[in-house]
């Protein structure tokens, strides 16, 4: 027998609340006869849903599948209801989780030229630098540049290749010199974007198939503010060379080394292989297939 549209959503609320008390109390039932409910639809489908303690409750791997899976035919019901509530316009929310400059440099544009066609969807995004569990976080895709997804995640390529770059000012240059190897960074101020954890950001470095991973040793350690730092003369970051274009063309700023940054390849926006797509979701990857190259 399968599971009713009721057992499924208090299933959905407890998945989203991880509280038996709290779940139960949104729902108008017993916290008891929600646990009786859960543990019935587990009986059923023949799968821990839940991981219970006396302190907590959380999803278990076959949890979060059929969580994806409510959620993406909560959407899509949702969806075939919009013409009886009068009219055609998508709506929805769309959460998605990357580092920062994927979010901004490539994702940004893609949400605004999508938002524009529909307004009606909303968007939640997220900056993180760790990798994590796009389902079991609650997202529904996720950026990152790491093409080594598991297997039931779907990866597109959002635009060309991109290029770190190593940048100083004129008079940061003039005055110290211009390194033109990676051992010549010794001698420099070097800046260091620091994660929140406290690590740093490696600068990649290749040329002739000889790779260099340098992790700068300078005073100045900042999170964010690189071009900032560079632009003032204390010393040489690594960043995107599409946030250090306007300065490149101003003049107020100069690659070095520019042989020892290749390109590389653009994020990718990925997401979980379903039969059933949230319809927004569904649009808004159509949409970036489409102009991801704009």
């Amino acid at each position: 027998m399968r599971p009713s549209l009721d057992t499924l959503h208090q299933f959905s609320v407890l998945a989203r609340r991880l509280s038996f008390r709290a779940a139960a109390a949104e729902l108008g039932l017993a916290p008891s006869t929600l646990s009786e409910r859960i543990r019935e639809l587990e009986a059923r489908m023949g799968v821990r849903l839940f991981n219970r303690s006396t302190r907590s409750v959380a999803l278990t791997e076959e949890g979060r599948r059929l969580n994806a899976r409510v959620a993406d035919a909560a959407a899509v019901l949702a969806d075939a209801a919009r013409p009886i509530q009068g009219g055609d316009t998508l709506t929805g929310r769309i959460r998605i989780n990357g580092p920062r400059p994927a979010l901004e440099l490539r994702l940004m544009s893609l949400v605004a030229s999508f938002a524009a066609i529909h307004p009606g969807v909303s968007f939640e995004l997220l900056a993180q630098s760790d990798l994590i569990d796009i389902v079991a976080g609650g997202f529904d895709a996720g950026v990152r540049y790491d093409d080594r997804l598991d297997g039931d995640m779907i990866a597109v390529r959002l635009g060309a290749p991109q290029r770190m770059v190593v940048v100083g000012s004129p008079a940061y240059l003039d005055a110290r010199g211009r390194p033109e190897t990676p051992e010549d960074l010794a001698d420099h101020d070097c800046i260091a974007h620091v994660f929140a954890g406290g690590t740093a950001l490696p600068w990649s470095l290749e040329k002739d198939g000889r790779p260099v991973e340098f992790v700068p040793q300078g005073a100045l350690r900042v999170n964010g503010i690189e071009l900032v730092a560079a632009r003032a003369g204390l010393g040489l970051a690594y960043l995107f060379d599409e946030y250090a274009a306007a300065d490149l063309t101003a003049g107020t700023l100069e690659t070095v080394m520019g042989d020892w940054t290749p390109p590389f390849d653009a994020p990718s926006l990925y997401y979980t292989e379903r039969r059933l797509m949230p319809p927004a979701l569904r649009a808004f990857v159509d949409h970036v297939k489409v102009h991801r190259n704009g």
